[in-house]
């Protein structure tokens, strides 16, 4: 098996699949054009998006044998409802840039966004019923699961004693269900329950890795298209900021006190993130990211012996080797 061959051509058709999907719909008459799927089409289409949902669903359908052709509205459907996720994201919090782009709410306000992120979803579970029932209603519960991480995730702004267990919640449910979703929708058409159950535990774990792995990118200023310490800036309480305050209560006063007023200015956030990474967050922060990606693995189990299964671990080194990489090239 060709892996990055069949990667390629797959995510190829899940693209053309996008932008049919997402062509103009039926506006009614003396209308110009679909602002909605505009909107749609600005995220979604040649936005620089990773794909990785769609090539976790192909990697995770090629370990069961599911053919490639079942799989395409499976990885449309997964990318549609993250990027569904980000257009109500970025309304929340008044984002104006993603992916080195102006948001649809910067360009088109936030009434065309939160539309336009429904009428993503509605079509992301239409496909799903004309595939098989049993995924709309696993996407369903993914989408209630990742709605209230992100409402949870509201709530603990300027939360310095958040717990890490609630923060985990936060990132698996903003992520990790996704993730897992892919695998578990996958070994559904393939009707392997062992195989359901050990890619959602994959994903899972995997997903809050990669949640683990923007936050440090967030302190390291590796992450394009976004402001170096933008999680202190917004006061999220990320898992390096977490760290940092418990092992310094001269800072946790510091933050708490930048927190209180309604701007922060930009010296004083350099200054705070500066004393973030003087406290080892950082590699702490890693540490617990490698916990989460040898987890994955484990839960893999037997399915890591197949070809795919092994790039889905490799897929997952990759990723600590890229943040390893970037927390020495700071050091450097």
């Amino acid at each position: 098996m060709d892996v990055a061959h069949e990667l390629t051509e797959f995510l190829g058709q899940v693209e053309q699949r996008l932008t049919e999907l997402l062509a103009d719909g039926d506006v009614g008459p003396d209308v110009k054009g679909d602002t909605l799927m505009d909107a749609a089409r600005h995220l979604c289409l040649g936005a620089g998006g990773k794909r990785a949902r769609p090539m976790l669903v192909r990697l995770f359908g090629s370990v069961v044998g599911v053919p490639a052709a079942r799989l395409v509205d499976v990885g449309v459907a997964a990318e549609m409802i993250h990027s569904a996720s980000l257009l109500h994201d970025d309304v929340v919090d008044a984002g104006m840039f993603r992916r080195g782009r102006p948001t649809v709410n910067a360009r088109w306000g936030n009434i065309v966004a939160v539309m336009s992120g429904d009428l993503i979803l509605s079509t992301a579970l239409s496909r799903l019923s004309m595939l098989d029932a049993r995924l709309v209603q696993s996407g369903l519960a993914i989408v209630t699961e990742m709605t209230r991480a992100a409402i949870a995730e509201v709530e603990a702004r300027g939360d310095l004693n958040l717990p890490l267990t609630r923060l985990r919640y936060i990132a698996e449910g903003k992520t990790g269900s996704l993730f897992g979703w892919c695998g578990k929708a996958a070994a559904t058409l393939a009707d392997q329950p062992e195989a359901q159950a050990r890619f959602d535990a994959f994903g899972r774990h995997l997903g809050v890795a990669f949640q683990i792995a923007d936050d440090i990118r967030d302190i390291l200023g590796t992450d394009v298209g976004k402001p170096r310490y933008a999680d202190v800036h917004s006061r999220t309480p990320s898992l390096p900021i977490l760290l940092a305050v418990s092992r310094d209560e001269s800072l946790r006063r510091k933050l708490k006190d930048a927190w209180a007023f309604s701007v922060i200015t930009p010296e004083r956030t350099r200054e705070i993130g500066a004393a973030i990474e003087a406290t080892g967050a950082v590699e702490a922060s890693m540490d617990m990211m490698n916990a989460e990606i040898g987890a994955a693995l484990d839960k893999l189990g037997p399915f890591a012996n197949d070809a795919a299964g092994a790039e889905l671990m490799s897929w997952a080194h990759r990723l600590s080797e890229g943040i390893a990489q970037q927390v020495k090239g700071r050091a450097a």
